[in-house]
């Protein structure tokens, strides 16, 4: 599981014409979902999202988290996180998520954002989304299962 994590001023995704979710102060974060990922394992990656000090306390430092500067979240699926580019121009998509399995997932850590007494907005699983976003810093930061929990597949 891979999350794209912005510090933004302001986000929003907007679905055929219409505004989907919207945030201001806050997180907009790009979601990556392949097979072997579980609930056990989006559980940690929300845990480090949501407690992420990566917001700037009065002396200028980024020391506080989403919930101490009252952030919001916006969520968004992105299955182009699992590009492999390594063989030709064309991008292959083959450790992306399959679509059931993703989109339960998907809605699983909405659920889990929500459960931490967040505002949360979200785009539509597999909807063509456009996103707009004012990245506040920049601050991106990458959170990759593999990473977090030390093993190859997550």
């Amino acid at each position: 599981m891979k999350f794209v994590i912005q510090r933004v001023a302001h986000a929003s995704v907007t679905i055929n014409s219409k505004i989907e979710g919207k945030i201001q102060k806050g997180f907009l974060v790009l979601i990556g979902i392949e097979d072997n990922d579980t609930e056990k394992i989006a559980d940690k990656m929300v845990s480090k999202m949501t407690g992420l000090r990566i917001f700037e306390d009065e002396a200028g430092k980024m020391n506080l988290s989403l919930k101490q500067v009252n952030g919001g979240v916006l969520l968004i699926s992105q299955f182009t996180l699992y590009a492999d580019c390594r063989k030709g121009n064309r991008p292959s998509f083959i450790r992306a998520g399959k679509p059931e399995m993703a989109s339960h997932l998907y809605e699983y850590i909405i659920k889990k954002c929500k459960e931490q007494d967040l505002q949360v907005e979200q785009g539509i699983f597999g909807a063509d989304m456009k996103v707009e976003l004012l990245n506040d810093g920049p601050v991106t930061i990458l959170l990759d299962s593999h990473e977090l929990t030390g093993t190859e597949n997550g």
